[in-house]
């Protein structure tokens, strides 16, 4: 007896969030094939047959060039851009299947994904338009170019000799270097290994706090690196990690603060998961983490943050906790709330110590100190 049919939505390999329906181009063109952008920058390109991949990854590229057929020709795969694709995609109901049947018809649908590295992005949206506009999907935000102040994103990881002797990893050794924060040894490590990353994440049960912080940071910092070339497996990572803070049975040492630095480290891939850290802002015992994680993300993408609907989070300031109350004014200050102005000026008085983790070390404050950051933070804003 055949199994029961599985149905999936569609979720884009490089970052691992759902897609919406690809749509027609408002250009006609080449195949006339729909697209549509992930909200990591990766664009897609969707062939219902599965006969005309080679016309849709072209598509895609050109779409993620804006249009720029002249910038397509000239990038290299995997040095300036990456690719992955989805089988089985049934254009019809937007679903992705275990089968290629479906009601008597064959699905063989592909989606086709293309995402330029960093300085391309940058280039071909500072490139003068020679055609019309590119063209967005339903709900798009504008494809602007990567924001300001993007200097901190890691350049693209060189290419391994795929002749290489291979490394197996080993629990020790990770552990060594992970002390150490010897970053660019596990990152090749990585790329030799997989399972390192997954070594790294066992790291995070250790019962001393200050080591826990350290190697999330440490995680955070393999994984912008690692993601230039293979940002599924850190998607992949950041899904076992919201898996793994969901289950009541599982203890979530150092989980929020991991997810936190790896957002906050390649934003520009998986800002998108930011909105999904306020599920666990309920719980008193990950309340203070999840704040921590979005304050880190906010340093770097405020834009991220301000559309999480983080307003929620203004009562937090008034919170019996002094370590809520600290994290609760290094986001609202990161995300330049001016709204809550008065409010800081308040706590602007308390002087009550507390220690926050920045980069992985320990930094003794108070919050009359941060609240005083946050104000010059917000003074900066244009009004």
């Amino acid at each position: 007896m055949k199994g029961q049919l599985i149905k999936t939505p569609p979720r884009c390999p490089i970052c691992g969030a759902e897609v919406e329906r690809p749509q027609a181009q408002q250009q006609r063109k080449l195949g006339e094939f729909s697209v549509g952008r992930c909200d990591c920058g990766a664009v897609y390109a969707c062939d219902p047959t599965g006969h005309n991949i080679g016309s849709a990854m072209i598509e895609a590229l050109v779409y993620a060039c804006n249009d720029d057929w002249d910038l397509a020709w000239d990038l290299l795969p995997d040095e300036d851009y990456l690719t992955s694709r989805i089988e089985s995609y049934d254009e019809v109901s937007h679903q992705v299947l275990d089968q290629r049947n479906l009601d008597g018809r064959y699905v063989r649908g592909v989606l086709y994904f293309v995402r330029l590295q960093r300085e391309i992005e940058e280039i071909a949206h500072r490139r003068p338009m020679t055609k019309s506009p590119a063209p967005r999907g339903p709900g798009e935000q504008g494809a602007a170019g990567p924001p300001a102040g993007s200097d901190y994103l890691p350049g693209v990881e060189p290419e391994r000799d795929p002749r290489r002797k291979r490394r197996k990893a080993d629990k020790k050794e990770v552990y060594q270097l992970a002390l150490a924060g010897d970053i660019a040894a596990l990152v090749d490590l990585t790329f030799d290994d997989l399972k390192t990353l997954r070594f790294l994440q066992r790291l995070l049960y250790s019962p001393d706090e200050a080591e826990r912080w350290w190697i999330a940071h440490v995680i955070g910092q393999v994984c912008a690196r690692v993601a230039s070339r293979k940002p599924g497996v850190v998607s992949d990572l950041l899904h076992r990690l919201f898996e793994a803070c969901s289950d009541s049975a599982a203890a979530n040492w150092g989980l929020v603060e991991t997810m936190g630095s790896i957002i906050a480290a390649r934003p520009d891939i998986y800002g998108g998961f930011s909105r999904h850290l306020l599920r666990y802002v309920n719980h008193v015992s990950t309340r203070p983490l999840v704040i921590w994680a979005l304050g880190t993300v906010a340093a770097r993408r405020p834009d991220l943050v301000r559309v999480s609907q983080f307003y929620q989070l203004f009562g937090l300031l008034d919170d019996a906790d002094a370590q809520v109350r600290a994290l609760t004014i290094r986001l609202l200050g990161r995300a330049g709330a001016g709204e809550v102005r008065s409010r800081l000026e308040a706590l602007a008085r308390d002087e009550t110590p507390v220690t926050i983790y920045e980069e992985g070390r320990p930094r003794a404050t108070t919050i009359a100190r941060l609240a005083a950051e946050a104000l010059a933070r917000i003074d900066k804003l244009p009004q």
